[in-house]
């Protein structure tokens, strides 16, 4: 693992290579260059401060509120996000969020329709442009924060010289800031001033011929298909026998256990029980969450993850990628390795092809074991207007979607 000096040169590397940030210097983020030292806000503001009418868009563009309870808005989101979000570097793979993990993701409890923010061209109604916010409360060492997560944020490709990710962001933070809500976390697969900490995927191959087909990854020298399926194999039989899906009368005592754990991390929610069942309820083709509990009917072990899909660009054959993604896992009867051997048994079983990790929380306990490969792109972890010293990725225990 890289020492925080490696990784501010890596930052001031990137930070070379764009050296301007035209609209992020104007916020309150700490530069890359900043050695911080403390933990806290960086710019105090009242609600007097914030303006009460939207930005000024183009005038070919105008405002709107998504509504995801509504089926025609929720496609016109799953179209705009699946045709223009994000890609891998070499264009081959695009996220495609489902309709109903868009809904799961953007209605936790309390959360603000006039924070999923839409932009449509007003002649057409094509939407063109969103980003979304839901509400958390995050402990940034140790105190809690209230903040948003911000999510989301996507322009149509033909419109990406018109500087709308910029308004989309300060119109976003205008009427977070109306809530009096002042802070935000988010991540980027980009460096921007200035990460909390830079994170790597690691995936777990579940159906190698398949990756192997579409690009994902590709067979080693003196391998073949048939050695390379038998290599990935997973286990039969679970290793927690007793493993079962959670239940709503689990909750109490899982949020007190997963709350327990994240305490000893430097960057992590916390849950109310509400906020703990909507996240990790099972929901078919969006959140798996099995539990174990002891002879009280408490708690003990969780493994989840949740469902995100990729469009294939290009191939014949395949226009799919079902990926596992990992979320939130505590292990005290059993090993983190253990658990975690029985959650990619269980994503076999519902047939995904890879399961993707990254290496916060403990998580490296058990890549090498369980033959997790690291990927190639890094995920930065960003705190907006709260400036605290960086973190290794081992100290981070948030999952943000």
């Amino acid at each position: 693992m890289a020492d925080n000096k490696q990784i501010v040169e890596l930052l001031k590397k990137a930070s070379k290579e764009t050296p301007t940030h035209a609209f992020w210097d104007t916020q309150p983020v700490p530069k890359i260059a900043d050695e911080v030292e403390q933990s806290g806000p960086i710019e105090f503001k009242t609600l007097d401060d914030v303006r009460k009418d939207p930005l000024g868009l183009p005038g070919l563009f105008e405002w709107v509120e998504i509504d995801v309870n509504s089926q025609t808005e929720l496609q016109d989101l799953y179209t705009l996000l699946n045709e223009n979000y994000v890609e891998d570097d070499d264009n081959m793979f695009r996220f495609d969020y489902s309709p109903s993990f868009l809904k799961w993701a953007l209605q936790p409890p309390h959360y603000y329709k006039e924070w999923h923010i839409g932009v449509r061209v007003k002649e057409t109604k094509k939407l063109v442009g969103f980003i979304s916010a839901i509400p958390a409360d995050v402990r940034v060492e140790d105190k809690v924060v209230k903040m948003v997560e911000i999510n989301f944020l996507c322009v149509h490709k033909k419109l990406r010289e018109k500087r709308l990710a910029p308004v989309l962001i300060k119109e976003i933070t205008r009427r977070v800031n109306l809530k009096d809500i002042w802070q935000a976390s988010y991540t980027a697969g980009v460096v921007l001033p200035r990460p909390v900490a830079v994170c790597r995927y690691w995936h777990r191959s579940l159906n190698p011929k398949k990756l192997i087909e579409v690009g994902f990854s590709s067979l080693p020298p003196k391998m073949t298909m048939s050695l390379m399926i038998k290599y990935y194999r997973v286990a039969e039989q679970l290793k927690n026998a007793t493993m079962r899906k959670l239940e709503k009368k689990d909750c109490e005592s899982a949020t007190a256990l997963l709350n327990q754990y994240l305490s000893k991390y430097r960057v992590a929610p916390t849950f109310t029980t509400e906020e703990f069942w909507h996240w990790f309820e099972p929901r078919e083709n969006v959140m798996t969450c099995y539990v174990k509990v002891d002879s009280d009917n408490k708690v003990t072990d969780i493994f989840s993850y949740y469902n995100l899909p990729s469009s294939i660009i290009g191939n014949q054959k395949h226009k799919t990628l079902k990926a596992a993604f990992s979320f939130y896992n505590v292990a005290t009867t059993t090993t983190i390795k253990e658990l975690i051997d029985d959650a990619l048994l269980v994503a076999k079983k519902e047939e995904f092809d890879v399961y993707n990790c990254l290496d916060i929380f403990e998580n490296d306990k058990f890549f090498k074991d369980l033959k997790f490969a690291v990927g190639d792109g890094n995920l930065q972890y960003y705190l907006y207007n709260y400036s605290t010293p960086l973190k290794h990725s081992s100290e981070i225990g948030l999952v943000l979607l």
